[in-house]
């Protein structure tokens, strides 16, 4: 399990390299930028206290977008994207993913007070 767990972080860090390579098409960079930046947020759409949905975006969710992101980058650039991501040092923190996140869940409050009034 903590193997997966690394080489599902070492995807995200390639699909954060994804996201800004000029070689990339743009729906696959678009998926990869998402992928990354919610992989990379410091916070999680659905909060890890809650029991059995708080680990679905951990199981689930994350794994399905990295896959689907590789699936959009073509096979001959995925090799160069990994040896790129291998030379960085360390992962990226971006506040794209937290505000992602954030709007998220503000949106479905807004749709919750609405329903509700």
């Amino acid at each position: 399990m903590k193997d997966w767990a690394r080489r599902l972080k070492r995807e995200a860090l390639v699909l954060w390299v994804a996201a800004r390579h000029p070689g990339v098409p743009f729906i696959a960079k678009a998926v990869a930028g998402l992928v990354a930046a919610y992989a990379f947020s410091p916070i999680d759409l659905i909060p890890d206290f809650i029991p059995v949905l708080g680990l679905l975006d951990d199981l689930l969710i994350v794994p399905l977008g990295v896959w689907l992101a590789l699936k959009l980058v073509p096979k001959g650039l995925r090799a160069i994207l990994r040896s790129e991501a291998a030379a960085l040092a360390e992962k990226p923190v971006r506040r794209a993913g937290l505000g992602i996140v954030i709007l998220l869940w503000l949106g479905a409050m807004l749709l919750a007070w609405r329903a509700l009034a």
